[in-house]
């Protein structure tokens, strides 16, 4: 990431830090020691398998899937970058609290628009292959940030592929397309990756975040005072030369 010609190193912030030592503990005992060595089957229980989460309500995996990731090590060092990257600065400008929220939401989101369009999906071909394919990993809530850095961050300038150079909001906005044809080259159930999680992820974000604002709006409108308009006249002749201003008027 870049500002101008600068090379910018973000902090590691306090809930960023928090998510990046769980996933990773998690994948270093949960996965790599008790499932990958003495076997025992934390995937089945714990990845998101939308067959069981809409027919056998494993209700947890939702939350859960995006705290495992493969035993390939490149798949978690890249996510949790990303998780640093991207968080550690919406995370100083949120507030812990509110960024930990919006990640959870994201992730969860991206996870339950991923079932519903595999049950549709089942119902239309008769194929149960994407209801009993678990998916696995943080890129749901990844790209949930993404959408975040590029609609509050949009004229920051970043890298993309290390080289090219663009606004943050044209970044975003070129990975979502990336996403949309590897899913078309793969279909929906095809391939080692889950673009169309990918795809919810972002739509959750922009989804959260028009909530948000929605509900600011609505909180800013019911605290205006109600009845007529005022006018408000400052009389004080010096003071409009010097503000260049005229009556002010106040609902």
């Amino acid at each position: 990431m870049a500002n101008g010609h600068m090379p910018v190193v973000m902090p590691f912030t306090p809930m960023v830090k928090r998510l990046v030592i769980l996933s990773v503990g998690i994948w270093l005992i949960g996965q790599l020691i008790l499932e990958n060595i003495f076997n025992i089957n934390l995937t089945s229980i714990f990845a998101l398998y939308p067959g069981k989460v809409l027919f056998d309500f494993f209700i947890w995996q939702p939350f859960t899937y995006m705290f495992l990731h493969s035993f390939d090590w490149s798949h978690i060092v890249f996510n949790m970058l990303m998780l640093w990257w991207l968080g550690a600065e919406l995370e100083t400008l949120w507030g812990g609290k509110f960024f930990l929220t919006y990640y959870l939401v994201t992730g969860v989101g991206a996870a339950g628009f991923y079932c519903l369009t595999m049950g549709l999906y089942a119902i239309i071909t008769g194929s149960p292959q994407g209801m009993l394919t678990p998916v696995i990993g943080a890129s749901g809530a990844i790209f949930g940030l993404l959408l975040a850095y590029g609609k509050i961050m949009g004229d920051r300038v970043v890298a993309f592929m290390m080289v090219f150079p663009m606004p943050a909001k044209y970044f975003v906005m070129l990975l979502g397309g990336i996403q949309i044809v590897s899913l078309m080259g793969s279909g929906f159930v095809g391939g080692e990756v889950a673009y169309l999680a990918h795809i919810f992820g972002l739509l959750s974000g922009f989804l959260f975040l028009k909530f948000i604002d929605w509900r600011k709006k609505s909180q800013q409108i019911k605290k205006q005072p109600k009845g007529k308009l005022r006018l408000i006249v400052d009389n004080e002749k010096k003071d409009l030369e010097q503000k260049n201003a005229g009556p002010k008027y106040w609902n």
